[in-house]
């Protein structure tokens, strides 16, 4: 059940924080305007609180584990909205940070 929770609030995280960049990249690169950009600078303040809610009390290991969902969701962000397609290496490279951040969020700590 933590874990499951855990897995939605770093999806949640990524969505928050990709979602925002990038609607603050639309509002800025491609001149959209100033309510993109405002919108993106919403969802990035609400990533912000998702940290706050994770189950691990470790705030490095959170945000340090958070670092290889939001390299695979980056990758899957740029795939739906951008018609990005990612090569063997970009895949192997997120595949790679997803285990790491198994293994710092649901490995054996010593505690």
């Amino acid at each position: 059940m933590l874990v499951a929770r855990s897995l939605a609030l770093f999806l949640l995280a990524a969505l928050l924080e990709i979602g925002g960049a990038w609607l603050v990249w639309q509002g800025v690169r491609e001149h959209k305007g100033w309510l993109w950009i405002g919108g993106g600078v919403i969802a990035l303040g609400l990533y912000g609180f998702t940290a706050t809610l994770q189950p691990d009390a470790h705030f490095g290991r959170i945000l340090a584990a958070y670092g290889g969902i939001f390299v695979a969701g980056s990758l899957a962000w740029g795939v739906v909205a951008d018609g990005y397609r990612p090569d063997r290496s970009d895949i192997v490279g997120a595949l790679i940070c997803l285990v790491g951040m198994a293994v710092l969020m649901y490995g054996p700590h010593d505690r």
